[in-house]
């Protein structure tokens, strides 16, 4: 497995070694024992999600104040641009974003530790997205940073006015949500 360290601590690129041969082709996507030791601490999986969303749809900025998620993120189908910003106050990266370009040519996965704020857009006409998280989800404790944000001016790839979900548009600005 490759992997890139990103412009905030703990949020990694990892891209998996692939075996190809005239039958198609065959990668590990995940390894306990291996992701463990890339990350430099244990790590439990309790909940898979996969999300199905059609052409330049765009979700987020998701994060849990009660359960922080850690999230393994990867596009098993189409392409997505995933981003993740970094909403911990004690950390050198507080309020930087980093994006990487997801799909299911490139079988790249974006590790997000705890504390960050995750969304993605979607670049291809639909795509499925799966991720692993380190905790259960909690309706209580969900909270949302609205995508375009002037303080934090993601560099969203748009070609088109992005669909969003009302409950996103509702957002908090980032000044907001750090300071609740």
């Amino acid at each position: 497995m490759n992997v890139t360290e990103t412009a905030i601590p703990g949020v990694l690129l990892l891209e998996p070694r692939v075996f190809e041969d005239s039958r198609g082709h065959f990668f590990e996507s995940f390894n306990r024992a291996a992701f463990e030791k890339t990350i430099g601490a244990p790590v439990s999986f309790v909940q898979d999600n996969q999300s199905f969303s059609r052409a330049h749809v765009l979700r987020g900025l998701h994060y849990q104040v009660d359960r922080p998620q850690g999230k393994l993120v990867r596009a098993v189908r189409g392409t997505i641009w995933d981003v993740a910003v970094d909403i911990r106050p004690d950390s050198p990266a507080f309020g930087r974003w980093v994006a990487y370009e997801l799909s299911a040519d490139n079988r790249r996965q974006l590790w997000i530790p705890a504390g960050l704020a995750h969304g993605f857009l979607v670049l291809s006409e639909a795509a499925e997205v799966l991720y692993k998280t380190t905790d259960y989800y909690s309706p209580s404790g969900e909270r949302c940073i609205v995508w375009n944000d002037p303080d934090l001016a993601i560099d969203w790839p748009l070609a088109a006015e992005p669909v969003v979900s009302a409950k996103d548009q509702q957002g908090m600005a980032f000044r907001a949500s750090v300071a609740a």
